[in-house]
């Protein structure tokens, strides 16, 4: 897994990123009710193919969701935050290939 720092990793939302992750389908997990939320996000996660990915948007910094995904899929995917908070973090999750 890795984690990008720079522009947007101090909160602020400044589209730098949005190249990154165009292409890739957006799964807004604050949308999802908690007691699903992870095995949808997961469910979502084995349905990319290599070189893909997805942007995730959570309500939260995800840390435990990314700890079960590296536990439960060691160095399966490249993990770039777009955006940190308040509202919402933005993830680029890429599969490895």
């Amino acid at each position: 897994m890795r984690e990008e720092a720079g522009c947007g990793s101090d909160g602020h939302a400044c589209g730098c990123h949005e190249a990154d992750a165009a292409g890739h389908p957006e799964l807004d997990a604050r949308t999802v009710p908690h007691a699903i939320r992870h095995a949808t996000i997961f469910g979502a996660l084995d349905a990319v193919r290599p070189g893909t990915g997805l942007v995730l948007v959570a309500p939260h910094d995800p840390l435990p969701l990314l700890a079960q995904l590296e536990q439960r899929d060691p160095g399966a995917f490249d993990v770039d935050y777009l955006d940190r908070g308040p509202d919402a973090w933005r993830l680029l999750l890429v599969r490895r290939g």
